[in-house]
């Protein structure tokens, strides 16, 4: 798992990024679907309060941001292997992304399994109940400052995929974090020669570069 090669490796760490990116954004799409359809609606109606709901969606839209973030720095990472700060940076984002995305994918499963386990009645806080008990899947007439139709299906259209990506995207991100793990030569991956390789291959380009240059301004 720390192997890098030199040759292959930025290839793969830049598909890894541009995947990150694709994934992401569509994540935070359908976070903030869901939050314009049906979530700003019940995160605070009367006397009640859906912090679960809410709180998984705001993981959610912020993890798909943090994806895209990861994605740019393991591409621009896969053109400069050399670069201590960007090793750095892909070390933390990617950690980071991890840590969120595992969250996300967490509190996604857990407001899946609170509203099929309640029948959507949480979705439907927001209405008028004071007759008779009102669940989302069969909902009666009541007065809702939103549309029910079919609001079960549609949120749980929309978090299922969202968990699925964020499973994803922890999985990419703990990729791109071993992957920054091999190219400082840090611990488990400590093994691996490929930061002794690209810091000579460093003073190699920048010695040619010395060369050149000398060679261009002979005077010097």
């Amino acid at each position: 798992m720390c192997s890098f090669d030199k040759d292959k490796g930025p290839g793969r760490l830049m598909k890894k990024g541009l995947t990150l990116i694709l994934v992401g954004h569509i994540n935070f799409i359908l976070g903030a679907i869901v939050h314009g359809s049906v979530l700003r609606h019940i995160s605070k109606p009367t006397q009640h309060i859906s912090t679960e709901y809410t709180v998984a969606n705001i993981i959610s839209v912020t993890s798909g941001l943090l994806s895209i973030a990861s994605g740019i720095i393991a591409i621009v990472v896969s053109r400069n292997l050399h670069e201590f700060k960007l090793q750095i940076g892909l070390l933390v984002a990617s950690f980071l992304n991890a840590l969120l995305s595992a969250a996300c994918c967490a509190g996604l499963l857990l407001a899946v399994g609170i509203t099929v386990a309640q029948n959507g009645k949480s979705l439907m806080f927001g209405c008028n109940e004071t007759v008779v008990p009102i669940n989302a899947r069969s909902p009666v007439s009541a007065q809702c400052p939103f549309d029910t139709t079919r609001i079960y299906d549609t949120t749980l259209a929309l978090w299922i995929p969202c968990a699925i990506l964020s499973a994803a995207e922890a999985g990419l991100s703990v990729w791109c974090f071993i992957i920054g793990l091999t190219l400082r030569g840090l611990a488990p991956c400590g093994n691996s020669y490929i930061k002794e390789q690209l810091e000579e291959a460093a003073e190699s380009s920048s010695h040619t570069r010395c060369l050149m240059e000398q060679h261009s301004n002979p005077e010097v």
